[in-house]
């Protein structure tokens, strides 16, 4: 018969196997968290629209775009508008830098290649790189011009390069977005240069930049630099809050339509989170927007581990086993990200059918984890077979029918 089992957590961690064999017991009374500290004023005043949603109440934001993710659990912080398509500028150059990174990864590019300059890179408006037509340029080097200059030249060499046209390179951002599950992104081009299909929400954003520290950890370090000189020209980075140490990554963009955006990676301690911001009126708005908002998802929210991927969640009996109980476990660290204080809130419940039936192979599903709780997204964990349990043989199997059947054990 399925067995299902509701378990409160009252500390920083859940423990393990015994504790969770004891019945539950009431946490002690809790108060109310704390609200947020309002933001200082910023350089310019906040719009009069809707604030941000967050699990903690509404935040005012000047931003008419943003989102932030934690970034090991995925957990939204807040959402202003996240799933609304917007002009994402030049922070589609997050998009350009994954396929980059994906052909270094498949060693279809090298970082030591060089590639050819054409007239209409070199012609490219807008930030630039200052490559020179006709010139072949470090594959290396083009890509600290994508990040760290925003350079629209260095991002065409290499969207030809790898595609033959832009055009085609386009094709492929498109195909990745999809193979990701963005939403509402629709690339024309690798630069962010102005286009009315040209399409990204900030959520979409997100899900890059998340993918990108995940997939290719060895080439983030370049949004951490603060400057790069190329053709005797050096320019710094033109992300404020990587200038300021706060941030190591990852973009920035403006447009005419779309306002001044920020995409923000930053570690404080054991946790990474990410925000995207668009739709600000200046650079100076966007730096300190930026650096308020991040500021606030790490003072209100934390990351508390629940398990750990060898912990034994539960010891569940099996029918005809060679031994009578298999322990289940949930096979990957279980990270929650909730409101600091919120703990108490947060309940686990367990799931499977019990007895299991023998033969079991280690690794097998045998249930499911579900961790609620107020200011955060429910997490859903299979529960795996932590241990093989043969099937006894036919003598074995012959006496624990017959004292199932004749003496009820």
């Amino acid at each position: 018969m399925p067995t299902r089992r509701t378990l409160l957590l009252a500390g920083a961690a859940m423990a393990p196997a015994a504790a969770l064999a004891q019945p539950a017991k009431r946490p002690p009374a809790h108060p109310a968290p704390a609200a947020p500290a309002k933001p200082r004023k910023p350089a310019e005043p906040l719009p009069t629209g809707s604030p941000a949603s967050t699990p903690i109440g509404p935040l005012d934001t000047a931003a008419r775009f943003a989102v932030a993710l934690d970034h090991t659990t995925g957990a939204t912080l807040m959402d202003k508008d996240a799933d609304v398509a917007m002009t994402p500028s030049s922070m589609t150059k997050l998009m350009t830098a994954y396929i980059v990174y994906s052909m270094l990864k498949s060693g279809r590019l090298r970082l030591e290649q060089t590639l050819p300059v054409t007239e209409r890179a070199w012609r490219m408006g807008g930030s630039k790189m200052f490559v020179q037509v006709g010139s072949e340029v470090k594959v290396e080097d083009l890509i600290r011009g994508m990040i760290i200059q925003s350079g629209n030249d260095a991002c065409i060499v290499l969207a030809e390069a790898i595609a033959g046209s832009e055009e085609q390179f386009a094709e492929l951002m498109n195909a990745k977005g999809r193979e990701m599950g963005l939403q509402q992104s629709n690339f024309r081009n690798s630069t962010g240069w102005p286009d009315p299909a040209h399409r990204m929400s900030a959520r979409d954003i997100a899900i890059v930049a998340r993918r990108l520290i995940t997939d290719f950890p060895d080439y983030y370090k370049y949004d951490a630099e603060k400057s790069f000189k190329y053709n005797n020209i050096d320019q710094q980075n033109r992300n404020p809050l990587v200038q300021k140490g706060i941030a190591d990554g990852m973009k920035t963009g403006h447009t005419d339509d779309g306002g001044y955006g920020l995409v923000a990676s930053a570690m404080r301690g054991n946790r990474r989170v990410i925000l995207v911001v668009n739709g600000l009126n200046s650079m100076r708005q966007r730096g300190e927007e930026g650096e308020r908002l991040l500021d606030w998802c790490f003072r209100e929210f934390e990351n508390v581990p629940l398990f750990t991927a060898a912990d034994t969640i539960e010891s569940v009996p099996v029918w005809l086993g060679t031994v009578p109980k298999v322990p289940l476990v949930a096979g990957r660290d279980v990270v929650a990200t909730m409101p600091r204080g919120w703990r108490s809130k947060t309940k686990v419940a367990l799931s499977y059918d019990t007895p299991i039936r023998a033969p079991v192979l280690r690794g097998t599903e045998l249930g499911h984890l579900t961790v609620t709780g107020s200011g955060m997204g429910d997490i859903d964990v299979p529960l795996l077979a932590g241990a093989d349990v043969p099937r006894m043989g036919l003598i074995g199997r012959a006496g624990a029918v017959f004292s199932r059947m004749v003496l009820g054990t």
